[in-house]
């Protein structure tokens, strides 16, 4: 093999890898996150990339054709996005338990609009979604992260991709992500009912009670010291379950 054709096959492997692993830093929690510029994190996919390759890559890589290598990219491209997608569908459970935190406590009021309406849930929400990240990187989940891109050549041999059951997998991603939000927001759930009964029972008793001015307070006060004792344990249920998936890329 002459050694413009070594150095092109080599260039066409490597970019097989980069077409996987760049799709899988533009969505994947921690890698993926908005707060870091696009060419950022191309950058970092890059060097991941020629980092990876001799691990993952079989060697030199020979096109038959145009139309070919136009394929491979395309299913490297689509198995890096599934993988970045699932990883972003579990995060976006804790955004699920911020909004039903937001709700319960009552700062998704429509009725007190100097709340802010949804603005309360929305803040609760991102901040969930933003300790999930500082504990990613706290944890050092993110080298289990790389370890799963290297993994994924094994579950997913290059050029090869099975669409039903990428789709199953994308559907089982989704009710992973409501279960896990669910049982975190549990606790919310309990709260909010004992004290929407105590307080339908004391509106009872003093039919001429502003409930609504009296309910306000209490829940916002009450979800919000329940929030600060469960933070850690909501963050480390989503992390275990974050973590085992990466182990296996599969529910």
């Amino acid at each position: 093999m002459s050694l413009p054709a070594y150095l092109s096959g080599e260039f066409l492997a490597a970019a097989l890898v980069f077409a996987r692993i760049g799709a899988i830093c533009m969505f994947i929690p921690a890698f993926g996150e908005q707060v870091f510029p696009v060419r950022h994190r191309l950058a970092m996919a890059l060097v991941l990339a020629l980092a990876l390759t001799p691990l993952v890559s079989a060697g030199p890589l020979e096109m038959a054709s145009t139309g070919s290598l136009v394929g491979l990219i395309a299913i490297e491209v689509t198995l890096g996005l599934w993988i970045g997608m699932c990883g972003r569908i579990l995060l976006n459970g804790l955004q699920f338990v911020g909004y039903q935190v937001g709700l319960i406590a009552g700062l998704s009021n429509a009725f007190a609009p100097q709340m802010g309406s949804f603005e309360g849930a929305t803040m609760i929400a991102s901040g969930l979604m933003l300790g999930a990240i500082a504990l990613i990187f706290a944890t050092d989940l993110h080298h289990v992260i790389i370890g799963a891109m290297v993994m994924s050549y094994e579950v997913f041999p290059a050029g090869r991709i099975m669409p039903a059951d990428l789709s199953e997998q994308i559907v089982k991603a989704v009710s992973q992500s409501f279960y896990l939000g669910l049982s975190i927001a549990a606790p919310f759930y309990v709260l909010g009912m004992l004290l929407n009964l105590a307080l339908g029972l004391s509106n009872r008793m003093m039919p001429n009670l502003p409930v609504f001015f009296v309910a306000a307070p209490v829940l916002i006060v009450s979800a919000l010291i329940v929030l600060v004792v469960s933070v850690p344990s909501m963050l480390g249920q989503f992390g275990a379950r974050f973590a085992e998936w990466l182990g296996l890329l599969t529910f």
